[in-house]
């Protein structure tokens, strides 16, 4: 049962490396079976299609950040500082050429060109996301730690397309410091002043 998840992972991994440096239309299946040492036909068998794949993918990906901001949630992390979290995350990720880049971003780029099936998915991550950051930035307007220009899912929505756009940026630039660049000043403008 193990070699059965290690190497459903191992194909995983394989995929989310392809799609950040290729795009989901820039890898098959033989890719990855180069890259993790095994048949097309093993891959198959644990995922019979890309699209299963892919959604698969997005949606283990979904569950790890939605894990990973409950654990924040639960350690009473401040509003304010949930925000510079997430975006020093991606900064040191964009700084470190060797970690992950957030694949709902990459695959939102590709929107029009992906299965309904795998956009269902990417959409499931945005939505679930704001949701979140909506919240807490109504937490943050309420304890007076955020300063909202608009609502707290105008704010959310703003938030969440600054720090992708970032992303992206950095990325086009060549240049991590890109990325600091476009998230400070917004960071700054909802950080409430001190009395």
């Amino acid at each position: 049962m193990s070699q059965v998840s290690n190497t459903s992972d191992h194909i995983l991994a394989c995929a989310r490396s392809l799609i950040v440096t290729s795009g989901y239309n820039g890898f098959s299946y033989a890719d990855i079976a180069d890259v993790v040492g095994i048949r097309k036909a093993s891959i198959h068998h644990h995922f019979p299609s890309k699209v299963d794949l892919v959604r698969t993918l997005v949606a283990r990906y979904r569950e790890d950040v939605e894990a990973a901001i409950a654990g924040e949630e639960r350690r009473g992390t401040p509003p304010l500082d949930l925000l510079r979290g997430y975006a020093a995350y991606w900064q040191a990720c964009i700084a470190d050429g060797t970690r992950p880049f957030c694949i709902c971003a990459l695959l939102a780029s590709e929107m029009p060109a992906l299965p309904p099936e795998v956009a269902l998915e990417v959409r499931a991550y945005f939505r679930s996301f704001s949701a979140w950051l909506a919240s807490v930035m109504e937490r943050g307007a309420a304890d007076g730690t955020i300063r909202l220009s608009g609502t707290a899912q105008a704010e959310a929505e703003t938030f969440m397309a600054t720090v992708h756009g970032a992303m992206l940026s950095a990325r086009a630039y060549g240049d991590p410091q890109a990325f600091a660049a476009v998230t400070q000043p917004l960071i700054e403008r909802l950080s409430a002043p001190h009395p």
